[in-house]
């Protein structure tokens, strides 16, 4: 499953670190740049699927690099979400007018941040934020939430359910238990992490009840990932 590609241009530490790390939770792959000029350089190296860009930068603007990126036709349709501490309705129409698809005013809300990602992901490519996930014989469907293997439904709990999801987002990388319990039980969960080796083995038990190829690859004293060979043909 192909992980599409953002690149972040802000130039603020601590935002660029919370953007990276939410983007890469949701199973996006991230590239960052703190300079205007750097992220012209970028755009056209890493070929993002979106841009998250920042008003104000050193280098060149960042309104400045949106309006080139239109006029480039290889970039004139790259979806682009403009980050701005400029609240005003002629800025967010200035914005806008020079080629932004979206328009986010500093502060903002993560969860608003990451549907907005989602919804114009999905309108630049629907195959982005599809309500499937799919690896090898093994489908996970996020509106019904149900799990087959080849024709044999997968029996899980919503537990269960989540803690699979979370993992085929970004397959190969490898999540620690501590990063499992933040993401599948939430942050405030009093839960001990142990309790994830038990989740771990009730989801492997039930995805593999038939002898099949386990999907699911242990990291010893790091934690757990979906095998990123799993469904390749050898």
């Amino acid at each position: 499953m192909t992980r599409p590609k953002i690149l972040i241009v802000e130039d603020e530490q601590p935002l660029v670190t919370l953007l990276t790390y939410n983007l890469e939770t949701e199973g996006y792959a991230t590239t960052v740049a703190m300079r205007g000029d750097q992220a012209a350089d970028l755009v056209h190296e890493e070929r993002p699927d979106l841009l998250i860009l920042d008003w104000m930068l050193p280098g060149i603007s960042g309104i400045e690099l949106c309006r080139r990126l239109r006029q480039r036709q290889e970039t004139r349709t790259l979806p682009i979400i403009m980050l701005t501490a400029r609240g005003e309705e002629s800025e967010r129409i200035r914005g806008l007018a020079t080629g932004a698809d979206d328009y986010v005013v500093k502060p903002f809300s993560v969860a608003e941040l990451m549907a907005r990602v989602k919804a114009l992901l999905r309108r630049a490519n629907p195959a982005f934020a599809a309500d499937t996930m799919e690896a090898g014989d093994l489908r996970l469907d996020r509106v019904t939430k149900r799990v087959h293997r080849s024709a044999r439904e997968v029996k899980l709990g919503p537990t269960e359910f989540r803690l699979l999801e979370c993992l085929m987002k970004s397959p190969g990388r490898v999540y620690g238990r501590d990063q499992l319990l933040d993401q599948v039980w939430g942050r405030d969960s009093e839960i001990d992490d142990r309790t994830v080796d038990v989740h771990v083995g009730r989801l492997r038990k039930a995805l593999t009840s038939l002898d099949e190829r386990d999907p699911i690859r242990t990291v010893r004293g790091a934690g757990y990932a979906f095998d990123e060979t799993f469904g390749r043909v050898a």
